[in-house]
């Protein structure tokens, strides 16, 4: 019985049969034209697990017949990277294929540089993190970046199918195909691992939707905690609902509880309530905690229910980010050394200090700002609920009070 994986028995060789990325490859596509023209440019494959980022690069250097060596940015020492340098100056055109670039130390980039910068060695890195945000600029500039996308569902049918023409007497049902289409969500990688799972565990070879059901029964998500992708969720989730399109922000939350974790978000709930709907429905903190509280008591499954209420009226809300650009402003002002002393009739003790309660209305006109920041203003009211516009009116009274004779 062979051992190689469904996965690399049917990698394949030419650009033409790969499966997906038709912004990258077919008539007159970028990297079909690199083949077609013999030339190959330093580049960073990117995109989520399971699209395609190892077999194009294989492709690639299959198709040009170019020497190549494999290296993983984390695994591999700085001996390793010595070793591809020496290969890459006894040959003409030699690739290095590296995995997680993203996680390139100080050390291999220094070493790695010049080499690229002179042509020595063309790099082909491979990531599922953002090249933009996570690789060192200096490696990003010299590199074609080139984003690979999730396959869709007839991508990943058409890939089964193509799998089960080397899989010795298996027998599969299209409802099974499609059940594990769907179940991927766009990498066809887990595709093909379920589908050979499901074909080793099976009676005589044959394939229902019931043996892969009891196999898998939730969704390839990606929500990778070290990586880009699951913060993009719950970004997307924050966005959702500050945005106030309440099915987006339920479609998010339900990604983050499928990952089943309640914890993050617990934590980025508790931020939108502040600084996204803030003095628009003050209300909204105590009901958020009370929620989380719930949930807590709950546990998943059941915590979805005071969750996805939660969420709804979040979505529905009005929305105010006054007081957190406010503080935001204040903090700015601390950075940039605009400070000042406290006015000596607010410092402990000062019998110069008018106390407010003595005074009619609870209000006395005195100076609160260090003399540098006098008249500076933080807090813009807005009016966008009746709470709010009720802070605005009794905010522009204490302003007018403030600047009478």
């Amino acid at each position: 019985m062979c051992m190689k994986p469904l996965a690399d028995m049917i990698r394949p060789n030419k650009l033409e049969d790969i499966i997906g990325q038709k912004h990258l490859i077919g008539k007159n596509k970028v990297l079909t034209n690199l083949v077609k023209n013999k030339k190959l440019f330093s580049m960073i494959l990117f995109g989520p697990p399971g699209t395609g980022k190892t077999t194009l690069a294989y492709t690639l250097i299959n198709e040009l017949n170019l020497e190549y060596g494999f290296l993983n940015a984390v695994i591999n020492s700085k001996k390793d990277f010595d070793e591809m340098v020496y290969k890459a100056k006894m040959s003409e055109n030699f690739v290095l294929i590296m995995d997680e670039i993203h996680r390139l130390n100080k050390d291999k980039q220094d070493l790695l540089l010049p080499y690229l910068e002179n042509g020595t060695i063309i790099l082909i890195g491979m990531t599922t993190a953002n090249p933009y945000h996570s690789i060192n600029p200096a490696i990003r500039s010299r590199c074609q970046l080139f984003e690979l996308k999730l396959l869709s569902k007839e991508d990943i049918v058409c890939g089964l199918k193509k799998a089960t023409n080397v899989l010795d007497n298996i027998l599969i049902s299209d409802d099974a195909i499609n059940y594990i289409a769907e179940m991927a969500a766009g990498d066809l990688r887990y595709a093909y691992n379920l589908l050979e799972v499901a074909y080793y565990s099976s009676s005589k070879f044959k394939i229902t939707l019931d043996s892969i059901k009891k196999i898998s029964d939730k969704p390839n998500i990606y929500i990778d905690k070290n990586e880009d992708g699951y913060y993009d969720v719950i970004s997307a989730l924050q966005k959702s609902i500050r945005g106030s399109d309440v099915d987006a922000a339920l479609h998010y939350l339900a990604r983050l509880l499928v990952a089943e974790d309640l914890d993050i978000i617990f934590r980025r709930l508790s931020v939108i309530a502040y600084e996204d709907i803030g003095l628009a429905n003050p209300s909204i903190g105590p009901r958020l905690n009370a929620a989380i509280q719930a949930c807590e008591r709950l546990g998943l499954p059941e915590a979805r229910i005071p969750l996805g209420e939660i969420v709804v009226e979040m979505a529905l809300s009005p929305k105010s980010n006054s007081s957190y650009m406010a503080i935001n402003e204040a903090i700015n002002d601390i950075l940039k050394g605009n400070t000042g002393k406290v006015p000596n009739h607010l410092k402990t003790n000062s019998k110069d200090y008018k106390y407010p309660h003595s005074f009619k209305g609870s209000f006395v006109k005195q100076q609160y700002l260090p003399d540098e920041l006098r008249g500076k203003k933080y807090y813009i009211p807005k009016a966008s609920s009746k709470y709010e516009k009720s802070i605005k009116e009794i905010y522009e009274k204490i302003e007018k009070m403030k600047n009478r004779d």
